[in-house]
């Protein structure tokens, strides 16, 4: 399955974006899918992810009540919605299933 994901950008604190995660050439099927970010110099974190059988969801403390994951099966795509947004969201965004990572979308907020 190829991911791709779709929907950074730059946005003032407190704004919101709407990230996407596109998989084609297969379905999620059996995997969870996660979101994950890298700030620079920093490790890549787990930020959400959301069971593809029972819809079950796990947020990062950090983003708890900010941030919602969603699935539309129907099109194979996972979003990311991010509102308040911090300067310290700021990073690139990747979506995984299994072992797939998708390019990943850049986020920037700024102060």
């Amino acid at each position: 399955v190829q991911l791709v994901e779709s929907g950074g950008g730059l946005v003032q604190a407190g704004g919101s974006l709407r990230l996407s995660c596109a998989a084609s050439g297969s379905t999620f099927d059996d995997y969870a899918i996660g979101w994950f970010r890298q700030a620079p110099g920093k490790e890549r974190e787990g930020v959400s992810c959301i069971s593809s059988s029972d819809g079950s969801t796990y947020y990062k403390n950090s983003v708890k009540g900010r941030f919602t994951i969603s699935s539309d099966n129907a099109k194979n795509t996972v979003y990311l919605q991010m509102n308040s947004l911090k300067p310290e969201d700021t990073a690139v965004y990747y979506c995984k299933s299994g072992a797939n990572w998708g390019q990943g979308t850049q986020v920037t907020v700024s102060s």
